[in-house]
This record gives structure tokens, C-alpha cells and sequence, in this order.
């Protein structure tokens, strides 16, 4: 049932661009799957891990500034009157450096701050995030600082034998950011039905437990922490090379809490939360922007926040799953209780 469902929802996703003909809208949609993916990326540590990263954009904005960087190319000065410099290489293998040092970068933090738990894991991720901001800020001679880098060229896919195909339209950029979000899932959906997910969550309800039958917590998170990390500079390298500008305001922290709102309200833990919360609260602003003030939109957007953790505590998925179990089950006799089976029995 489930893989039917999946198959219809991918299908359905496939067709958009074949109808929606409003370039507004398709752009929404476009950016919207690109946090999506970094959502679901974030979904592997909290909803699996049981791990709240604050710090996340971080590796969503190394992925972008990677990537551009590699395609554009940079001139440098080191120390001892030295230059490094880098020739403009193919976006593509932009995207692959991107998933590379997101990774990387997310197997130094996770190895230095899985050794804290709770409020002091939280901190450290912010503060993280927080230095590669500064750093991106302050360092003007490779990242342009606050005047941005421009011009970043678009993906171009190789055709052996037609040469390539440069993904510069909308139609191209929707299917590139569903290929994409496709395999994130399939991946994180793999993980966690693996015996390392099921080490994840023993972490996550109990770790005590979880470290008396051996699991190696820290070795466990880490390598949670650069998947994770790896798919979200996936994403920030797919908006990069779409929105083809990037300054150092791609590591706002509304970012973080954009995405963390995505996982809560679709349902942490489950693989289908992170999709079904990204695409309402990244397609409500689209909505509410016709018809309210800026004012009210925010009003409008934490009243429909609220409504939906108060009715489906959950989150939409699991709670919907929970209620669609309930009615699905038969009704069978009511419980026997143990008084009326000791006046059952002979004296």
C-alpha cells in the first residue's frame, strides 16, 4: 500500500510541470523541493537520531558556496606572498565537491560535538553555523562578502554522443531538484530500514540500553551526521546553480528553523513527514501573498503552525497513519477484564 501510494505521489509530482504553465508558481515549487531535500536531510538526525541540529543551514550553505566556487573559480592570496589559483571546472563536478565537503564538514562536527548532549549539542551547532557565516561574510577576497557571488553557471549533464544538456529553464531545474529529492529518499529510506537505522532509533529511545548491547554511540551519530550533512549540501549546490547568486544570507538562521518546521509538522521519523511539511509551509507564503498584508501572512502562517501541532500532535503523517490504523481495524469483542474472568470460574 505504501509503495503504491509512493508511486502515485511521484507520478503526480512528474506531471506538474506538463500543466502548470504559471513560471511564479513553478519557481515556488522548485525552491520549495530544494528544502525539502534539506529537510529531509535534518529529518535523519532529529526524527531517527533524536538530535536537534540548529546548525543545519550550515551545511546547506557550504554545499552552495563549494559548488559556485568550483565553477566560477577564485584567485587567492596565502600566506608568504603565495596565490592559489582555481580554474573554472564543470558545475557538475561542483555538485559532487559540494556532497564531498558537506560531509567531510559534517564528520568534524559530529566527531567534536556528539561528545554533548541535549541544550550543549544545540549550542555547538549554532555556533557553527554562525562561523562559517562570519567566515563567508569577512573573507571578501573569495566569497565577494556581502556583494555576493554572481553568474554561477548553470548544471550541465553530459550526453555521450550529443554532448550536454545545460539545465538553465525551470522545466529542466523541477525535474533536476525531484531526481535529486528522489534519491535522498530512496537513500535515508534504505538507511533507516538497515541494521544501522535500527541502531539510530535504539539511540533515540534509549540510549543507556542501546550502549549495554554494544551500539557505538558516537561512531553511530557521526556517520549519521555526514549523510545527513552530505545530502543538505546536496540541496545547497542544486540552489546555487539555480538561483545563480548566492551571499552569505543563505546561512540565516530562518533558514534552520524553516526546515525544522518542515519536519516537525510533516512528522519526525517518518520518511514522509519531511515532503508533506516542506510542501505546505513552503507553498503557504505563495498562497497567502495574493491575499494578505505581510503582516498577517506571518499571522496567518504560525496560526496554521499551531493548529496543525494541536490537532495532530504527532505531526501530519504519523497522526494521520495512527487514525487511518484505528479505523481500518476490525472491532472485535470487548475485553474480557480479569473480574468477570474470576466470577467465570468455577469456586
Amino acid at each position: 500500500m505504501k509503495a503504491i501510494v509512493t508511486i502515485l505521489a511521484v507520478a503526480a509530482l512528474a506531471s506538474v510541470p506538463l500543466w502548470l504553465r504559471d513560471p511564479y508558481l513553478l519557481n515556488a515549487l522548485i525552491t520549495t523541493g530544494i528544502f525539502v531535500i534539506g529537510a529531509m536531510s535534518l529529518n535523519l538526525l532529529l526524527g531517527f537520531t533524536g538530535q536537534l541540529s540548529l546548525g543545519h543551514i550550515a551545511f546547506f550553505g557550504i554545499g552552495a558556496y563549494v559548488s559556485a566556487l568550483t565553477s566560477l573559480g577564485f584567485d587567492i592570496g596565502l600566506p608568504g606572498g603565495f596565490r592559489l589559483v582555481h580554474a573554472p571546472w564543470p558545475p557538475i563536478i561542483g555538485f559532487v565537491l559540494a556532497i564531498l565537503i558537506a560531509g567531510l564538514c559534517g564528520y568534524f562536527v559530529g566527531l567534536l560535538s556528539f561528545r554533548v548532549r541535549g541544550a550543549y549539542f544545540v549550542i555547538v551547532t549554532i555556533s557553527f553555523a554562525e562561523v562559517v557565516r562570519l567566515v563567508a561574510l569577512n573573507w571578501v577576497e573569495l566569497t565577494q562578502g556581502p556583494l555576493a557571488l554572481t553568474n554561477i553557471p548553470s548544471i550541465a549533464l553530459p550526453l555521450p554522443g550529443f554532448g550536454e544538456l545545460t539545465l538553465r529553464t525551470k522545466f529542466h531545474n523541477y525535474y533536476l531538484v525531484l531526481v535529486v529529492a528522489l534519491i535522498a529518499y530512496l537513500l535515508i529510506a534504505r538507511l533507516v530500514h538497515s541494521h544501522f537505522g535500527r541502531s539510530m532509533r535504539g539511540l533515540m529511545e534509549n540510549e543507556t540500553l542501546a550502549v549495554s548491547v554494544g551500539i557505538d554511540v558516537t561512531r553511530t551519530l557521526t556517520i549519521a551526521a555526514v549523510i545527513s550533512a552530505a545530502i543538505a549540501g546536496a540541496a545547497g549546490s542544486l540552489y546555487a546553480h539555480y538561483i545563480r547568486i548566492i551571499d552569505p544570507e543563505v546561512f540565516a538562521f530562518i533558514n534552520t528553523v524553516t526546515m525544522v518546521i518542515m519536519v516537525i509538522t510533516g512528522g519526525k521519523g517518518s520518511l514522509a513527514g519531511p515532503v508533506v511539511g516542506g510542501l505546505i509551509f513552503g507553498l503557504l507564503p505563495v498562497g497567502l501573498r495574493p491575499v494578505m498584508a505581510p503582516e498577517a501572512q506571518w499571522i496567518a502562517y504560525g496560526g496554521v503552525l499551531i493548529a496543525i501541532l494541536f490537532v495532530l500532535p504527532r505531526g501530519i503523517v504519523p497522526s494521520l497513519a495512527l487514525r487511518l490504523a484505528k479505523w481500518r481495524r476490525p472491532a472485535g469483542p470487548p475485553p474480557v477484564t480479569v473480574t468477570e474472568t474470576a466470577a467465570k470460574e468455577p469456586a
